[in-house]
């Protein structure tokens, strides 16, 4: 799918990087935006982009972004934050919780509210990449205002993809475990991780991203919470151990 317009927060590093370097050959334009400015300006050098520094928890910012770009038809909703505070919820500070469900939630909504009416209003099909993280389907202990936000970005991409279900505009969240970026030093290639979002992207497929081995843990949270039993702390189902093969010589 070629896109006349794509637009990208969270662009100048990690998975927004790789999501802007994966969609630039499909675009006839690329739009790119980010706090940073001096690495954005780096990454929109290399990728022959457009750069717009913008602060995402900013309405105004995030309208002015989308009125330099009238004609998208990819809007990639990417930005976000971990926070320094990874314990329970009593132990993360007021300012804190307001600065990461600023940007994780805020800076979703401000993209939402700036892009979605004129995707609609265009009539060509169009496409939403919301990038929440595994962290937004099981629960765990701690995690911070990071786990909280991201449950919420979760459900507003369900409540965007309800709203939009039978429009042009269709919606997809992404929710990978660890990435290798500035938030974790290991994990998954954010180069894969984009790749495999527009791809879910183009086949209409709105959760991308979730590892396999994670599946029955975010089944039986579901189970627990209609059952009324008590939480109990997530974990990933262990690999089937190889069992030998017929003998050789």
């Amino acid at each position: 799918m070629h896109f006349s317009t794509a637009v990208v927060t969270g662009a100048a590093s990690g998975i927004g990087r790789a999501l802007a370097t994966r969609i630039g050959p499909d675009a006839s334009r690329l739009v790119l935006a980010d706090i940073d400015a001096a690495a954005l300006a780096a990454t929109a050098d290399e990728l022959g982009a457009t750069a717009v520094v913008t602060d995402v928890t900013d309405p105004r910012a995030v309208q002015a972004l989308a009125d330099g770009a009238p004609d998208a038809q990819l809007v990639c909703l990417n930005a976000g934050v971990v926070g320094t505070a990874m314990g329970p919820p009593w132990e993360v500070g007021p300012a804190e919780w307001d600065a990461v469900f600023a940007v994780n939630v805020g800076g979703l909504v401000n993209g939402l509210r700036a892009f979605v009416p004129r995707l609609l209003a265009s009539g060509r099909p169009a496409r939403i990449l919301i990038t929440a993280s595994l962290a937004g389907l099981p629960v765990f202990a701690g995690g911070g205002a990071y786990g909280a936000s991201k449950h919420a970005a979760v459900a507003v991409a369900e409540q965007a993809a309800l709203a939009l279900s039978g429009t042009n505009v269709g919606v997809t969240v992404l929710c990978p475990a660890l990435v290798r970026t500035a938030m974790s030093p290991t994990g998954a290639d954010p180069a894969d991780v984009a790749a495999d979002a527009l791809v879910a992207v183009r086949d209409g497929r709105f959760v991308v991203g979730v590892p396999d081995e994670w599946s029955t843990a975010i089944v039986q949270r579901a189970e627990r919470l209609v059952s009324g039993r008590p939480p109990v702390p997530p974990a990933p189902r262990a690999a089937p151990v190889p069992t030998a093969g017929p003998a050789r010589r």
